[in-house]
Parts: C-alpha cells; structure tokens; sequence
C-alpha cells in the first residue's frame, strides 16, 4: 500500500543539515558526567537562562500550578470542553504581555488574536489563508531553515529568496524586494506577500526603521500582504530598541487602512517565556476575515486548557512580566558577550548582534575554498570532530559560504566555556596544519566519520540547490 503523495514528497525539508546536524547530537548527545565527549548542541535556539523565575513564581503561586481558584481545585472545568477562540482570561494576559514587550506604545485587541499550537502552526495557518498553492512569499536571505517546512510543505506555497548579503550586514534594500518579485514573476509565481523575522532568525538583529518603512512602502505599492514574525521581541538586549511593525503602521497614520489589514504579527511564548513544550504561539491581524478563518483553522492545533489558565495567571502578574522582561535581557546579554568574546579571542567573528539566542559567526576564513562544498566539509568537522552542532548559512539559504549560526542560550555557562575551549584547539590545529594549498585534510579515522561524509556531501548541493529555486 502506497502513502499519499504529500506523505512521500521531499518538500518537508527534513533532510537539511540543519535537522541533521540534530540527529548527530540525539546519537551522540553531551553530558557532563555520563557523555563528556559527546556533542554540544549548539543548533537549538532555546531559552534555558531564566527558568529559576518562572520556577520562583510558580512556587509562589501554588494555586495556578494546582488548577485551582481560591483554593479550590478547577481541574474538571478545565478538563471539559472548552470554546475554540481560547480562555479570555489568556488573551487578555498575552496581548498585555506583547505590548509590555514593546515599551507599551502599541496596545492589541484581544479580539484580533487567533491562538495556535505555537509559531508553526501561527506561520502555515496564515499561509493558508492568505495563499493559494502555487503562489508565493518573498523572504531575506538568511532565513530560518524551518521555514521551508513550516510555509510550503502542506501548503503548496512557495519561497522566493530577497538576497540580502554581508556587505550591508544582511539588511533589507529597495532594489534586493524589486529583485525577488521580478524573479518571483520570471519563475511564474504570484507573490501574495513578504514574510520577515523581527529581531531575525539567524541573524540576531532587529530591523530598523528604514527597512520597516521600506516593507511598508513595498506592500503599498505591490497590494500585497506583510507577515512579522516577532517571536524573538522580547529577547533584545542592546540598542537599538525593538520596533513593532504595528508601531511603524501607527506612525505613519495606517490605522484602519487598507494596508491596515494587510499586516499580520505572528507571536509566541517558546522564545522569551522559555516555553516550547507548552506550544503556545499566537497569529495577530486587523482582517476581520483573516481572524475568523485563522479560528477555524485553529482547531487542528489547540492550547491546552491548562496552558491557559497557568500562563493566564502568570502573564497577568504585572510585576513579574515586567520583573522578567528585563532580568532575562540581562542575562541573554551576559551570556551573548561570553560567547563573541569567546570568539574573538580565537580569531572568529561574529555579526553585530542585538537579540535572539544566537549569533551569526563568520568562519569563511577557516574555509578550504570559498564553495559551500568548503563550508559543508567544515560543518561535518565541527560536528563529528570538534563535537558542536551548529547550523551552517545554506541551510539557511545564505548565498555566501563559510557562516554559521551558533546557539548559546540552551545550556550551562560551563557547557559554553567547553564548547569554546574545543573550537579554540580545533582553529589552533587548523593553524599548524595548514600548507600551500590551505587547510589539509587527513583522512577519517573510523567508520563513522566516512558515513557521515557521505550524507553531508549529498545534502550539500540539496540544501545549495534549493536556496538558488
């Protein structure tokens, strides 16, 4: 028996370096006493540095742990059958936490929130429904690899590329939008919208207000749609300060526009709360239509009614959202500096970097040849050698080798410290080792470095291949 053909097709994009750059460490994973020379998951933009707040209030707040209200327990009501659109209680604390994220000068309706099964499912749900299969939705260069799942595989929408390159420090230009639609137009494809990540993944920066007015003045022109991911917002830590393209809309007199309802805002808890597991993300839009349709496709990827009501009261406490807010930027800023410094002394840069989990690090100096076939022989011994798993820029349909997106906010301050010290003896062997021809490259030493060279070299030209579509 065969399966359907969206079951079997390869456009889920499972077999990126960037998802199994994962499968190596789940082989091979580190522990500090049980696998110490195992490998350091460094591909996971996770949010581990704040946990003892939330632990601290949840001992605090007994009651919101035990499903209770006022001491009584409402483990039943919760059980039961609970209304599609979400506790009102919840949207209430999450628009109010998204606006206590943005300095409080945008305020949201918690009528125009659309709750969802995380930021996945906020991203394909708008897709659906603002695209038809076969249309398609401009995104810079880097991107989140997931993307090429999350937007397109159940969809049918595609992905056109807007090049942004080093030389301006990946920022959004006029010419690179008109580029990507006229290439959308060469390829046939109807472009329905721009989706961008503000602060970015990978890069680690917040757009500014020239790139923002530049969307604006793009989907203006173009009647198309906007898609902010703003997952990352609260997780900036360094000037300058986080703009909500909301903001910029209310600025320049959009409210209640045409336009107005063009722009779209997915959310989520994963990336500031720390919160994956609770898989809690949220679609925002000012179309009445998108928010009613966004609802019913909200049934096929629901928020427990436990999510709700613990994080209700937890986001409701304004002293701790605020207390939290900025205690956690402190610490990603800490730990940030730890790892660019870390870097730095080893003679590898880093992006200029304001937000998020990660930063983006030029090794294009490490580099055999200036190929991605260089890049990806690089990647495979930083993973197997070296024991890091970092994500390497075509997977991120990056169009120049030799950059990497390294995580550093999903493990100890120690685990850094050691990730750093085993890049630092890996660079000084590049160095006594190199002759006329650059890098030397000894050949492997058991069979499981040989198989996985076979797999890197393979997925190589798919993951190059496809940023180039």
């Amino acid at each position: 028996m065969t399966l359907s053909m969206k079951a079997t097709c390869n456009s889920h994009g499972q077999d990126s370096s960037y998802f199994l750059g994962w499968q190596e460490y789940e082989k091979n994973p580190y522990d500090d006493v049980k696998n110490p020379t195992g490998i350091i998951q460094m591909g996971l933009a996770e949010n581990q540095l704040s946990f003892d707040i939330l632990e601290k209030w949840l001992a605090e707040n007994p009651d919101a742990a035990g499903f209770k209200r006022n001491g009584e327990s409402i483990f039943r009501e919760l059980a039961l059958f609970q209304d599609y659109h979400g506790l009102p209680a919840f949207k209430n604390a999450m628009v109010q936490f998204m606006s206590e994220i943005r300095g409080n000068k945008v305020n949201f309706d918690p009528n125009n929130l659309v709750l969802t099964a995380g930021a996945t499912s906020a991203n394909e749900s708008l897709i659906f429904c603002l695209a038809e299969p076969g249309e398609a939705f401009l995104l810079p260069t880097p991107y989140y690899p997931g993307f090429d799942r999350d937007l397109k595989w159940r969809t049918g929408a595609e992905i056109v590329p807007i090049q942004c390159t080093s030389s301006n420090g990946f920022r959004i230009t006029a010419p690179a939008l008109e580029e990507a639609y006229e290439l959308a137009h060469k390829r046939n494809l109807k472009v329905k919208g721009v989706l961008v990540t503000n602060p970015s993944n990978p890069l680690g920066i917040t757009l500014t207000r020239h790139e923002l007015n530049l969307l604006v003045d793009f989907i203006d022109s173009k009647g198309i749609h906007l898609i902010s991911d703003e997952i990352y917002s609260g997780t900036v830590f360094n000037s300058p300060n986080f703009v909500s393209i909301m903001e910029v809309l209310l600025n320049r007199n959009y409210a209640n526009t045409e336009l107005w309802n063009r722009v779209h805002i997915v959310y989520s808890l994963s990336k500031d709360l720390g919160l994956p597991g609770f898989r809690v993300g949220a679609i925002y839009s000012n179309d009445p239509l998108v928010v009613s349709a966004a609802t019913k496709m909200s049934s096929f990827g629901l928020v427990s009614s436990q999510t709700q009501y613990l994080l209700s009261a937890m986001l409701s406490d304004k002293k701790f959202a605020k207390t939290y807010i900025v205690e956690n930027q402190k610490r990603l800023k800490k730990r940030h500096g730890k790892l660019v410094r870390g870097l730095k002394d080893i003679g590898i840069s880093c992006l200029e970097s304001n937000a998020g989990l990660f930063c983006w690090v030029d090794m294009r100096h490490l580099l055999s040849s200036n190929t991605f076939e260089a890049e990806m022989e690089l990647w495979k011994k930083i993973v197997y050698e070296v024991g890091l798993n970092i994500s390497p820029g075509s997977s991120c349909h990056c169009n120049e080798p030799g950059w990497f997106r390294v995580c550093f906010a999903n493990m100890s301050e120690e685990t850094l410290e050691l990730a750093i010290q085993r890049l630092k003896s890996f660079v000084n062997a590049i160095s006594l080792s190199k002759g006329n021809n650059g890098i030397s490259h000894s050949s492997s030493k058991n069979s499981r470095r040989k198989s996985l060279s076979k797999w890197v070299f393979k997925l190589s030209f798919h993951d190059r291949e496809r940023s180039e579509r």
